[in-house]
């Protein structure tokens, strides 16, 4: 493992994005003390490669005929940032779609050079606008994770570049799930992902309709059976619980309930495990302090998610069987 890092002018920023617009300069301007900043652009024509160059970014325009994944750009923009400054030596990832708060990297840096058996650091992520819609609010939800050692972090997160070049980079053939399959290789090498009890990034969700939110939750269920497939066995267990959660609510009850109801109608009435899901998932104890109103959305939802889980979950295996890579599924 690396040895204590002190980490003045030790840090680079790679950003990753596609027509972001006023999202990617709240987020440009938000990062100062960088040594290096990258910009990785998957096809924008709304002028964020202009953008980003006019903050002084090294750009990167990731190759069209490529099919893009946000591991390929954060690949591509981790090995740029260490060919144009070898000296760095910790690199933040952060979506365009996110506003750096004050202090964090510098912050996230300290941990890091205090702490040498850690490979990444990230904060909470806060979504900028929770109460502009009920999808916004749940993602709010989603990211107050615990804090203290924890199994993966998400899109935004300061790392050693010698142990992510050490694990050869994120997977790029995954459409989702990437930074929890980067984590679990990372781990495997004795590394310890870390979250600090400190907000680090505003968010702007910016998911307005329910198809949005189902496509995201599809997503979700897609990223769960691939990463199962991939480290499913013990002692990682890697999305198991998740893919088998998903297939049971969103499609053997269902298949069970159709079967049964063409027998006798009554059988429809088994279809009461689903509120009654809801209603056991509210009133079970969190670790997150919620309104109650908020404890019945986020319960109501998590039921609901397992819907659009298993239709990503299928979807993989599907095209897995086939031999074909699955399609970007993009929410916005």
């Amino acid at each position: 493992m690396s040895a204590p890092l002190h980490v003045a002018g030790a840090w680079g920023v790679v950003v990753i994005g596609r027509n972001e617009g006023e999202r990617l300069r709240r987020c440009l301007a938000s990062l100062e003390g960088a040594r290096a900043l990258v910009y990785v652009d998957s096809g924008s024509t709304d002028g964020s490669i202009e953008l980003a160059r006019g903050f002084g970014a090294e750009v990167v325009e990731l190759d069209r005929a490529v099919p893009f994944t946000a591991a390929l750009a954060r690949n591509a923009g981790w090995r740029r940032l260490a060919q144009v400054a070898p000296d760095v030596r910790l690199v933040h990832f952060f979506d365009g779609d996110c506003e750096v708060l004050p202090g964090w990297i510098a912050h996230a840096a300290h941990v890091l050079g205090e702490r040498p058996d850690l490979a990444v650091v990230c904060g909470r992520r806060r979504e900028r606008f929770p109460d502009a819609t009920v999808f916004n609010l749940l993602c709010e939800m989603e990211w107050n994770g615990p804090v203290g050692e924890i199994k993966s972090c998400g899109g935004d997160a300061l790392m050693r570049l010698d142990v992510l070049s050490a694990v050869g980079g994120y997977d790029a053939s995954l459409i989702a799930g990437e930074e929890p399959e980067l984590c679990v290789r990372i781990r495997a090498r004795g590394w310890k992902i870390w979250r600090e009890p400190r907000d680090m990034v505003l968010h702007d969700a910016a998911i307005t309709r329910w198809g949005q939110w189902w496509k995201r939750s599809k997503r979700g269920g897609h990223a769960f059976a691939e990463g199962a497939h991939l480290h499913g066995a013990a002692p990682e267990n890697h999305y198991v619980a998740e893919t088998r959660r998903a297939l049971l609510w969103g499609a053997l009850l269902p298949a069970v309930i159709l079967l049964a109801s063409l027998g006798t109608p009554f059988a429809v009435a088994l279809a009461l495990v689903y509120p009654l899901q809801v209603v056991r998932l509210a009133l079970k104890p969190s670790g997150a302090a919620l309104e109650a109103g908020a404890r019945w959305t986020r319960a109501f939802f998590l039921v609901a998610a397992r819907f659009p889980e298993a239709a990503g979950v299928l979807t993989f295996h599907w095209h897995r069987l086939r031999g074909r890579a699955s399609a970007l599924i993009e929410y916005k």
